[in-house]
């Protein structure tokens, strides 16, 4: 009797998910987390058929996705988790999955991460939290100071990561949802991961643009801009604090325990960029960005291991008290107020130069790859890591239709989503 109570305790307790307004049954998602490539890694299922029943998504509508996921980019993939199975995982051009390019502003996030797992470790440094005013000496170098512009003692650390800080990024820039121009720019590219240009201590010129970060363009926490400066200053702070570069502390917090393979930073072409670059450009394996991505699923938990603070992973990807200006969180784009109606209002998303985004829905257990690059992004002259053996004829990208395109990144999940069953 005792064992049948058991077991009609474990079907009733059984999490049910919607997709489409359908429900389907949610397989240990939860207890589930991969092993590193090199030891089996992702778990699969054997068809079509397992794939609509289990992780309740059908594949054949997921080709509509890649092939205009083809469209994109050059070279690329499309990699799927659903309901942790990688249920859809193609490449085209330069992409495999041993393909390292250069993911452009997707390194963003991991900056972020890397801060939210920072504050965890050495709460004495944040005794404010995100609210702990970082322009001071305990947490930027000497050359920092004196500050150019007196209003930056002012800026607090989630402001800093939610770009509404006052540092000068790109144009247009917001302020409650409206959009501004400024003059000067800040700086961009790889130009934003160069400390002094970051910092203000210098300026600089992009092409025949003129840009500044030495004086703020708003007040701290009134406006919105999409400032790579700004979030490599973060980096800068965790490098000052820690006597680590970024690299190394991501090393030892993220790929360690993640069992990423190989990886490292591109910007190795521009040799101003003398540190790990926190603005962007983490070079990594396809199905290790599914590993960051499924972290970020299950709240900063990995195989029971707390990596990073649920409630710093809560407070990063959705609406953010620090930015009213923008659908923008801690180095996540957000849809939290629903201003994309066609998605989840819970789900978030990453893009990077050259055609890369990684996407998350909570609500649907889903984690996807969008996979992009340039040629140059592959190469080792960015990375410094060789470009793997192409052991088959890739697949080419396809003609792409200009009127058709919309948002590529946000029709790349709507399509994902479609796929639901």
């Amino acid at each position: 009797m005792k064992v049948l109570i058991a077991i009609f305790i474990l079907l009733v307790s059984v999490t049910f998910k919607k997709c489409d307004n359908k429900t389907f049954i949610l397989n240990e998602t939860k207890t589930y987390f991969p092993l590193p490539d090199s030891l089996g890694g992702w778990r699969t299922l054997t068809g079509p058929e397992e794939i609509k029943k289990v992780a309740g998504i059908d594949p054949f509508k997921l080709n509509s996705a890649f092939d205009f996921v083809r469209t994109t980019t050059d070279n690329g993939g499309l990699l799927v988790v659903k309901n942790g199975y990688l249920v859809y995982e193609k490449y085209f051009g330069k992409g495999q999955r041993e393909a390292t390019p250069n993911l452009g502003s997707c390194g963003k996030s991991f900056t972020s991460i890397a801060v939210g797992i920072l504050m965890d470790e050495r709460p004495d440094l944040f005794p404010k939290g995100l609210n702990q005013k970082i322009f001071t000496p305990d947490y930027l170098p000497f050359n920092a100071f004196p500050l150019p512009d007196s209003r930056m003692a002012d800026i607090q650390l989630g402001q800093l990561l939610s770009f509404t800080a006052g540092i000068r990024g790109n144009n247009p820039v917001f302020v409650n949802g409206i959009a501004r121009e400024i003059d000067p720019v800040g700086p961009d590219g790889w130009y934003a991961l160069v400390d002094t240009y970051a910092l203000g201590i210098e300026t600089g010129r992009m092409g025949k643009v003129p840009f500044s970060t030495q004086s703020l363009w708003c007040n701290p926490g009134e406006g919105y801009s999409y400032a790579t400066a700004s979030i490599h200053i973060a980096s800068i702070m965790l490098r000052h604090v820690t006597g680590n570069e970024l690299e190394d502390y991501i090393d030892t917090h993220l790929a360690t325990p993640l069992g990423w393979g190989r990886w490292g930073f591109g910007y190795k072409y521009a040799k101003q960029v003398a540190h790990t670059p926190g603005g962007g450009g983490i070079a990594l394996r396809s199905t290790d960005m599914l590993r960051f991505c499924y972290l970020l699923l299950n709240e900063g938990n990995w195989d029971g291991e707390q990596i990073v603070p649920k409630e710093y992973v809560r407070k990063a990807t959705m609406a953010s008290p620090y930015n009213p200006h923008f659908p923008y969180s801690l180095q996540f784009n957000i849809n939290s107020d629903g201003s994309v109606p066609e998605l989840p209002r819970d789900a978030y998303w990453k893009t990077g130069s050259g055609g890369h985004c990684f996407y998350v829905v909570p609500s649907l257990e889903l984690i996807v790859w969008k996979m992009g690059g340039r040629d140059g992004q592959y190469g080792s002259n960015d990375t410094g890591l060789s470009e793997p053996e192409m052991l088959f004829e890739p697949l080419q990208s396809l003609p792409s239709d200009d009127n058709n395109r919309g948002d590529v990144y946000i029709k790349t999940l709507e399509l994902i989503i479609k796929s639901c069953i």
